[in-house]
């Protein structure tokens, strides 16, 4: 078992967090996650109005009696959330008030350092690999994380690019204490997405996906399809008919990495394992003493 501050402070078994994804990070993939000793994230943008937000939470609570965050609805008694964006300050100090655990996005350290000072408990450190929105600095995730060990206080978990066990251990190498996966968790069996879609994804690369909205300062990693260039927001239509040429859809260059389409609860014990496994791997290098060459 990899014990983290993540996993302490939170009590989940894995330091894996599904990342938020419109369309996507609904009841039956928050749950799963949760169930399988991971955070589940419930995103509230997915839900078209306040009420409907409050029966997707009542929704995740029977299917899952383990922690899960969204991105609100205090009053239905969810504790932990995940913000993003500019100006989260307001938000922040409303769910602080209210008791609740926050973790902030962020693609830069100027701006993790804001929310530090903001008094979120923990940040998301988005490298240029992740999709969605990356930022604009166009900085990695490697040297990005590195950043965040030499200049946070408020600890960190490492987003984009990861979806294994190598990342999940590269992270922690770098100071976080766990890793945001949200492409990965689009190819499980619970994600609500058409199977050509998961399938589409499987068979493609790292090189296929392109920024989108660069002129406009809110830069977007997208699948690169037909219409990608034409920039319409019609990802709700790719994942339910498995279209994916019928709009743009977001997925991060792990994709490169993902081969099978597996259970969430498959995806994180392979994870739990094999990372276990490599970090007693990694402490066979250091030979104390005088080592003979």
């Amino acid at each position: 078992m990899i014990v983290t501050k993540l996993t302490e402070r939170l009590g989940i078994r894995v330091p894996v967090v599904q990342g938020g994804m419109q369309w996507v990070g609904l009841p039956a993939l928050a749950s799963a996650v949760s169930n399988a000793g991971g955070l589940g994230i419930l995103t509230a943008l997915s839900q078209p109005s306040p009420d409907a937000l409050r029966e997707a939470i009542k929704e995740t609570r029977k299917l899952t009696d383990k922690p899960f965050g969204a991105r609100a609805a205090v009053e239905e008694g969810v504790r932990i959330f995940e913000t993003a964006g500019n100006n989260p300050g307001p938000l922040i100090k409303f769910f602080k008030s209210q008791g609740c655990f926050v973790i902030h996005k962020c693609t830069t350290i100027r701006h993790a350092k804001s929310a530090q000072k903001m008094g979120v408990d923990f940040l998301s450190i988005d490298g240029f690999e992740c999709a969605g929105h990356p930022g604009e600095e166009d900085i990695g995730g490697l040297v990005l994380l590195a950043r965040a060990a030499q200049e946070l206080e408020v600890p960190y978990i490492a987003s984009g690019g990861f979806g294994d066990a190598r990342g999940l251990v590269a992270a922690l190498s770098l100071g976080a204490q766990g890793v945001n996966m949200g492409t990965r968790f689009m190819v499980t069996k619970e994600a609500p997405i058409h199977k050509d879609i998961k399938e589409k994804m499987i068979s493609s690369s790292e090189v296929d996906t392109l920024h989108i909205f660069r002129s406009l300062r809110n830069t977007a990693r997208v699948y690169k399809n037909a219409v990608s260039s034409e920039v319409r927001p019609s990802r709700k239509k790719v994942y339910e008919t498995g279209d994916s040429d019928a709009g743009i859809w977001s997925a991060g260059i792990v994709m490169g990495l993902i081969k099978d389409c597996p259970s969430c609860a498959e995806l994180l014990q392979r994870i739990e394992e094999e990372a276990e496994s490599l970090i007693q791997g990694m402490t066979r290098l250091v030979v104390r003493g005088h080592a003979k060459l």
